[in-house]
């Protein structure tokens, strides 16, 4: 018997969504879940921007090791920067489709978001998710493309000059932050997921195996922080299944922007990502930035993934 458990999950059911997630990720080649998700089932509350509601399909086993996961849902809590929606992210254990799960956990979001409307993505922009979204209510809304460049080979990187009176250093974990959330917050003020980052955020991707503040790039003017470039380097993922990099944000205060800035960041960052030994490097772009995504094709970047949202009224 399959039975929804909503509200925080249990330690025993977070670890049963990663294996979820994991195992949906070798089935379907994209991961399911967002990083800031797998970052709130990991740990909790103290996501600030993912303390939203928790929704796990699982089969009867009285909240005991005996229980299996076969579906998980998550919705945050509604955002004024997208019209009061809440938006969130869907996935079921590839053993267990075409059984009604997924549309036992739709039906669990939209009654969850007490009449607000809601947005799910779906990675990969997959076939099977598409007519699931049809057969739900979900209609597509959002694009959010993820451009791919190589590294190596004949493409050679753009050599951009920083603006005059500008210099670019590294990330100082601790006596960078505060300047940093400030500049994040202006630069990405009008964007749901990255504008809303607080300390805590930050802090948990520091403490991530990943991070490394020596692909952490801040460009400073008259001793303020402008701009930034943060890399990322994955483990595979890679278009042959090997290591890849991607340029995981970049931020320029507004009042500094139009000036290369943004440009010369970039390329800082593409550099340390090719010095490190990597073959390619991705990044994503919403479908609707047309400036970024002109930027991006400039500097050699071409569609490679899409990420799709649904919203259901």
């Amino acid at each position: 018997m399959i039975r929804l458990a909503e509200g925080p999950l249990t330690p025993a059911h977070a670890r049963l969504v990663l294996e979820l997630a994991a195992a949906a990720s070798a089935a379907d080649g994209v991961a399911p879940l967002s990083e800031h998700v797998m970052l709130h089932v990991r740990h909790g509350s103290a996501v600030a921007e993912a303390a939203g509601r928790d929704v796990v399909a699982i089969t009867d086993g009285s909240g005991t090791a005996e229980d299996t996961v076969v579906g998980y849902a998550y919705l945050d809590p509604p955002d004024d920067a997208q019209d009061g929606d809440m938006s969130g992210e869907l996935v079921v254990h590839p053993g267990h489709r075409r059984q009604g799960h997924g549309t036992t956990l739709a039906k669990a979001l939209v009654a969850g978001a007490d009449g607000h409307g809601a947005r799910v993505w779906s990675h990969g922009d997959l076939p099977g998710t598409a007519a699931f979204a049809r057969s739900t209510g979900f209609t597509r809304f959002r694009e959010l493309w993820q451009l791919l460049r190589p590294l190596d080979g004949g493409m050679p990187l753009p050599d951009v000059a920083a603006p005059p009176g500008v210099t670019l250093r590294t990330f100082r974990p601790g006596a960078d932050d505060e300047a940093w959330l400030a500049v994040n917050r202006k630069a990405f003020a009008h964007h749901p997921e990255q504008g809303s980052w607080t300390r805590e955020d930050l802090q948990l991707r520091e403490a991530e195996p990943w991070f490394d503040p020596a692909g952490f790039f801040i460009a400073e003017k008259d001793g303020a922080v402008i701009g930034f470039h943060w890399t990322k380097v994955h483990p595979d993922g890679g278009s042959s299944g090997g290591p890849i990099g991607e340029v995981y944000v970049v931020g320029v205060t507004p009042g500094q922007q139009g000036g290369g800035l943004g440009k010369a960041l970039t390329a800082r960052g593409l550099a340390y990502l090719r010095d490190r030994g990597l073959a390619e490097v991705m990044l994503y772009v919403d479908g609707d930035n047309t400036a970024a995504a002109e930027l991006y094709a400039r500097l050699g970047f071409g569609r490679w993934h899409t990420d799709v949202m649904y919203r259901h009224a």
